[in-house]
């Protein structure tokens, strides 16, 4: 499928025209052998809620933003490379069907498609895609991955101390490292987070002394002579070892999306994403 769509002209029109529906703020899509394999809306399992997400399958890469008017404007483009991608399907609930977590090293979260039929070509598509990146690349699969976020609706205490309840003057936080709702007496410390970030990054108190003492331990195998990679003594609120740390994934665009006035939209029929008329979801072959 990916060789017999690249280089043609209505791979390039399909590209050009993702590109378009971004505008200036999202990032250029088109490279010499890229080619999108397919399209639709999912539902994206925010901070606050639930909502839907234009979502891209490229042969290298999967790009999600934020819908502001159906089928010809998007903001908040999210890129991130199938080489980092693991997916995991999702058991099924009265109040929850077919969902599965997208997970890499900086951010994990949750979607669900419109039928089970849907959910299993996305899945297939996406993990055939990871499959064949992973073998263009050498590359090993990702087994360093961020906890996703808990939605803030999932409790109303805090998830660490047990309690404090949340109310309109006491607001939620959620720890980087475990993705938990915490209150803000329990997610006072901050650590340094290299995969998600180059600040210090707040984090529950439970993960705190993990991280902290783990730093420790590192900076004893190094004054000792082993074979620890921790940073400089001193610094007990960086951690600068890495990978062991799997950093959660941030939603915070998320919240600020209300504010922005970035409506779902309507998907009227009379309006042709492509000039081809692409149905939705979609996978080309």
């Amino acid at each position: 499928m990916v060789d017999y769509l690249a280089n043609t002209e209505i791979n390039s029109q399909r590209i050009a025209a993702v590109e378009s529906c971004f505008g200036a703020s999202g990032q250029p899509l088109a490279l010499p052998g890229r080619v999108l394999l397919g399209e639709g809306v999912l539902t994206k399992e925010c901070r606050k809620k639930a909502k839907p997400r234009i979502f891209f399958l490229f042969n290298d890469i999967l790009v999600y933003g934020s819908i502001v008017l159906s089928k010809r404007k998007y903001r908040g483009q999210h890129i991130i490379p199938l080489e980092e991608v693991t997916l995991e399907p999702l058991p099924e609930t009265l109040q929850a069907k077919n969902r599965w977590m997208i997970k890499t090293a900086k951010k994990s979260f949750v979607v669900s498609a419109a039928s089970t039929t849907e959910r299993q070509e996305w899945i297939s598509h996406i993990e055939e895609c990871v499959r064949r990146q992973l073998l263009a690349t050498g590359r090993p699969p990702s087994t360093e991955h961020a906890a996703p976020w808990i939605p803030d609706k999932a409790t109303d205490i805090c998830m660490r101390c047990t309690q404090t309840r949340f109310s309109a003057l006491t607001r939620r936080h959620h720890c980087r490292k475990c993705g938990f709702v915490v209150c803000a007496e329990c997610s006072r410390e901050r650590f340094l987070l290299p995969r998600l970030s180059p600040k210090p990054l707040r984090v529950c108190s439970l993960c705190y002394r993990e991280l902290a003492a783990r730093k420790r331990e590192e900076e004893e195998e190094e004054e000792g002579g082993g074979p620890g990679g921790g940073g400089a003594p001193g610094q007990p609120r960086a951690y600068l070892g890495g990978a062991e740390c799997g950093a959660s994934s941030g939603d915070d665009e998320d919240s600020d999306e209300d504010k922005e006035g970035g409506g779902d939209g309507d998907w009227p029929s009379r309006v042709e994403f492509y000039a081809s008329g692409v149905s939705w979801s979609a996978f080309h072959g």
